[in-house]
């Protein structure tokens, strides 16, 4: 009989009364890839973190290579050859790849530092999976895929058979995607047993040699991925129901230029220029994505365009009137929707009711209010509709924002920008955070908004999401412009740009 690197039995974990993991059973086999799939919310990372100490289960066993184990801390899942790197990397981004790699660890030469033996290893094991890692270069040096592969160099220099990785590649470019996946499939031919969480069907079906699917905290099912497995099978064993990838397109050509903005330029809040020369139109009727990696100069855009930021020069027209630099509820009064990146500090006002959220930029205005007055009835009316339609989970609109999961935040918020008939929809991550079948409804909602007549800039790190609805797609890198591609483009083409390639002839025009 088999053998397997990890098994997880009646696996249960509660936060504040709520069961976030609900009797989960999980195996790893030795040298395989097993992909950890669900949506936000869904469990994935608090089960994995069991797995490697830092949470504690209330009930349920774990055996490590066939032998039962208490995992109480990192350091014993360390003793154990279990790795994890996090979604968010942990490197002192001012030291070397070897120095981040040797602390917390003891010198084999007792008081003196063995730092060249470490990174002559280092360099051998990088070498090795092709990872292509400077040991003496300083972490800030390197690019975000590399600062990755240090993290995982890291893992298996300290002895990991075991390998938890958490959305490994949100903050790749598809070339560095596919350079990620050469490395696990070496990992995975030398003996490794890999965990691959993640949201991403195509990710998925590319790599991985089994899945588990996970929905609501608790286990649907695991299958071995053969041939038979489709995408479809998959969303539905996610969500429980079929979503639909792929929205017919419109016949209807665009209209005239309705927002655009040419030259900007703005600092971040550092005081470093954040964005150069930025210029692109959008006409009435169309959607523009914006794709690059995070950190590119994206919330630095959104903010300049509804007034949260001040442009340091260039200029923003909307249907031809000059608006550069008007205050933020001068581009409310011209119907500028913006969900914002962050919703925390941006989208919602947390101590707020949710419905005083939802007409927190109306709230002037009728149905909402009369002579003076404000109509309870109407804002009743409105919340009752968006939590039917956005499914936002709550009780009954008068508890506070923040006694909302982020998700169900992001909704309320969603309802708010959607719902007004914005003439300029600025959409920043608007699908982050939703499961599958939210995310669905949201980019139908941003397709009715241009459908009727709206001029709508989505900014996402996610590619799949901007090809399924973008008319045309943009591509920032170092708060520049690289090009501009058209519908139905190639994401090598698109990654090219994101890693800083510019486009020759572009199609902005």
């Amino acid at each position: 009989m088999e053998t397997l690197a990890v098994s997880m039995r009646n696996i249960t974990k509660i936060f504040n009364g709520v069961k976030a993991n609900d009797s989960v059973d999980f195996d790893l086999r030795r040298g395989s890839i097993h992909g950890l799939l669900g949506e936000n919310g869904a469990g994935k990372t608090t089960l994995m973190n069991i797995l490697y100490g830092l949470y504690q289960q209330e009930e349920g066993t774990i055996f490590i290579n066939g032998r039962e184990e208490d995992i109480s801390s990192p350091v014993k899942a360390i003793h154990l050859g279990i790795g994890m790197v996090h979604q968010h990397f942990m490197l002192a981004r001012p030291l070397t790849v070897t120095e981040n790699v040797m602390l917390g660890r003891k010198s084999r030469r007792g008081i003196l530092l063995d730092t060249k033996e470490t990174a002559a290893e280092l360099s051998e094991l990088s070498d090795r999976y092709k990872m292509g890692i400077d040991p003496n270069a300083k972490i800030w040096q390197l690019s975000v895929g590399e600062q990755q592969r240090v993290e995982i160099l890291t893992a298996i220099y300290m002895g990991a058979e075991i390998l938890i990785l958490d959305e490994p590649t949100a903050v790749l470019t598809p070339q560095e995607t596919e350079v990620f996946f050469e490395t696990l499939r070496q990992m995975r031919d030398d003996g490794k047993s890999i965990i691959l969480i993640t949201h991403k069907l195509e990710e998925i079906l590319e790599i991985v040699d089994e899945v588990t699917v996970l929905r609501d905290g608790k286990m649907v099912g695991s299958r071995r991925m053969d041939g038979s497995v489709t995408r479809d099978e998959l969303t539905r064993m996610m969500v429980g129901r079929d979503v639909l990838f792929q929205f017919p397109p419109v016949e209807k050509e665009p209209g005239a230029v309705k927002f655009a903005f040419r030259g900007l330029c703005a600092k971040n809040d550092k005081g470093l220029p954040a964005l150069k020369d930025v210029t692109l139109e959008i006409r009435a009727g169309e959607v523009v994505g914006l794709a690059g990696v995070d950190g590119n100069g994206q919330k630095e855009l959104c903010e300049v365009l509804t007034g949260l930021r001040k442009a340091d020069s260039g200029s923003i027209t909307l249907e031809g009137e000059d608006v550069t630099n008007l205050p933020p509820w001068a581009y409310i009064d011209r119907k500028v929707s913006h969900i914002p990146e962050d919703r925390h500090t941006t989208g919602l006002a947390l101590d707020w009711s949710l419905k005083r959220n939802l007409v927190l930029k109306s709230f002037r205005r009728p149905p909402y209010v009369r002579h003076g007055m404000m109509q309870v009835k109407a804002i009743d009316a409105f919340w009752q509709r968006a939590q039917q339609e956005y499914q936002i989970k709550a009780i009954d609109g008068d508890e506070p924002a923040r006694a909302l999961s982020g998700g169900n935040q992001q909704k309320v918020i969603l309802a708010r920008e959607i719902d007004g008939d914005p003439a300029v929809l600025i959409a920043n991550q608007p699908t982050r955070g939703l499961d599958v079948g939210a995310a669905e409804y949201v980019r139908g909602k941003l397709l009715d908004a241009r459908n009727q007549g709206a001029a709508v800039l989505v900014v996402s790190a996610d590619l799949e999401e901007l090809l399924q609805i973008s008319d045309r797609i943009a591509v920032i890198y170092d708060g520049e412009i690289m090009g501009v591609l058209p519908r139905g483009a190639d994401t090598y083409a698109l990654g090219e740009l994101m890693m800083g390639k510019r486009q020759e002839v572009d199609a902005r025009e």
